[in-house]
């Protein structure tokens, strides 16, 4: 068994213009999945999700947040991971109750993918969206480098009961002028023969040589992944206020307590008449009734 835990590690082809990235989720996989009690085919996509999410954040070189998001007609409605450039997760997917079937497509339909990067700025933002194509959603991002950033991108991504893993290779830009033209197909044929269980279970140095013993490979030191909600108190009073005062007096008439749980992470919050009196005091708002 892998003893790489929660981790992101990247490593080089010295000579070559390909770099890749090997990530193992234990803990904050954990952490994720005992919040809800998500049926077998929903844990494997959303740990595959929570994977690329951080494969996708290493490549942040700002102070920000990456979000994935699967929108879809099948029997996962919606699936959100969002991962910071510190690494730090978390993730939820919403279904329906009676699963009627369990492949990538039969979970999501027909839909979208959509990757967000966005900084405090509300400015800088930018987003990328592809359809719900293929038959995994590694081929759904190999779809999204190649139409979004034009980089020739493969993803390799595995979900079991206690651990998820992948792996990402990626040619530099300009890289097939450079060195050995031939090193992106020779690398992709070597790493296409990679199998799930190898992903879950061998070191990163124990599956870099599996796959690539002939390369000069070298990896770098791991950065360390965390599960971590950005849920607070103030971000569940705007949602209140958005609500409005008359709904939320609504609530606290019939049960004299108002308890909000974030999606995320379950926690609690609770307000009451004394807290929203205090709220609503320099005005309100109407509308809207997620919280994050």
């Amino acid at each position: 068994m892998s003893q790489d835990k929660d981790q992101l590690r990247r490593f080089v082809f010295d000579q070559l213009p390909v770099h890749g990235r090997l990530v193992n989720l234990n803990a904050s996989l954990k952490a994720v999945m005992d919040l809800h009690p998500y049926p077998e085919p929903v844990r494997e996509l959303l740990g595959q999700a929570m994977v690329a999410s951080v494969l996708l954040a290493a490549t942040l070189k700002f102070h920000g947040q990456l979000t994935l998001q699967l929108q879809g007609d099948g029997d996962v409605k919606m699936l959100v991971v969002q991962c910071t450039d510190e690494l730090s997760l978390r993730g939820l997917a919403r279904y329906e109750p009676n699963l009627k079937g369990k492949s990538f497509l039969e979970l999501v339909g027909k839909g979208r993918m959509l990757v967000t990067l966005e900084t405090g700025n509300a400015d800088n933002r930018y987003q990328g969206i592809v359809p719900l194509e293929g038959d995994s959603l590694a081929q759904c991002l190999d779809t999204y480098f190649y139409t979004s950033e034009q980089l020739p991108t493969r993803f390799w991504l595995a979900s079991g009961q206690a651990t998820a893993a992948g792996m990402l290779l990626q040619q530099l830009p300009h890289g097939a002028a450079v060195g050995d033209e031939d090193a992106w197909p020779r690398l992709n044929m070597l790493a296409g023969t990679l199998t799930d269980p190898e992903l879950l279970e061998l070191s990163d140095r124990e599956l870099l040589l599996r796959l690539f013993h002939e390369e000069d490979v070298r990896m770098f030191e791991p950065r360390r992944v965390t599960f971590s909600c950005l849920c607070t108190r103030d971000r569940v009073e705007d949602v209140l206020k958005m609500l409005g005062e008359e709904e939320v007096g609504e609530v606290l008439s019939e049960k004299g307590q108002l308890e909000v749980h974030c999606e995320f992470c379950n926690k609690p919050y609770r307000f009451d008449e004394v807290d929203t009196a205090r709220l609503f005091a320099t005005g309100m708002g109407g509308g809207s009734s997620s919280v994050h």
